[in-house]
């Protein structure tokens, strides 16, 4: 761990929409922050998304659930840079910008097996290879109701062509997805939110009516 006043040595970003952020995605930032040795970890909610059909909900919003579900562990910090950046959001443009921040460091891309499957449609993804190692977490292949329910299967990452580090954690059958669809459907219909997201963002959740009507 680098002392007070020196260089940071070891950086991730773990970016996403976190639409919301979910237990899945705290136990990444925690697997990360553990097996990375990480001195920071700049959790990154996206900005004007280039690559999603739909619209996110409002950035202010998913900055705050990000606080809440993040907040508490340690070396994590909440980066609003993408929400504020004009136009697309491009994660060469992010990690560009960390690297000047830290030129003595080595830089982590935390992401999803899901997102490393997509990496080669990622806009200037060789630039992103250049500058930061993948640190990997498998998944399941579905991220619908299958996933709530547990049963689906892993994405298998054995043909992948790329360089990665596999990250171990257990493993988490939610996703961002299948939540919003469970809430805009029916939010008494399987697991309780609270299972599925931390405490503080299940009640921000409901004290703001996020997600009652489908996006």
């Amino acid at each position: 761990m680098a002392g007070s006043g020196a260089p940071l040595q070891r950086v991730g970003m773990f970016g996403g929409a976190f639409d919301p952020p979910h237990t899945a995605h705290r136990a990444l930032a925690q697997a990360a922050l553990e097996q990375l040795q990480l001195d920071a970890l700049h959790v990154m909610p996206t900005g004007q998304a280039w690559h999603k059909a739909r619209t996110l909900s409002p950035a202010h919003h998913r900055i705050a659930m990000c606080e809440r579900a993040f907040g508490d562990l340690p070396r994590v910090r909440v980066d609003r840079r993408e929400t504020e950046r004009q136009g697309p959001s491009y994660t060469a443009d992010t990690l560009a910008e960390l690297r000047a921040e830290y030129p003595q460091a080595t830089l982590y891309l935390v992401l999803g097996a899901d997102q490393l499957l997509a990496f080669k449609s990622w806009v200037r993804w060789e630039e992103v290879l250049s500058l930061a190692t993948l640190a990997v977490a498998n998944r399941p292949t579905d991220i619908g109701a299958q996933a709530l329910r547990g049963d689906a299967p892993l994405i298998d990452l054995s043909r992948v062509d790329l360089p990665f580090m596999p990250l171990r954690m257990p493993l988490q059958h939610i996703s961002a997805t299948a939540l919003r669809a469970k809430l805009a459907a029916d939010p008494a219909e399987g697991p309780p939110l609270d299972l599925l997201v931390p405490d503080a963002v299940a009640s921000y959740i409901s004290q703001h009516h996020l997600y009652q009507t489908a996006s």
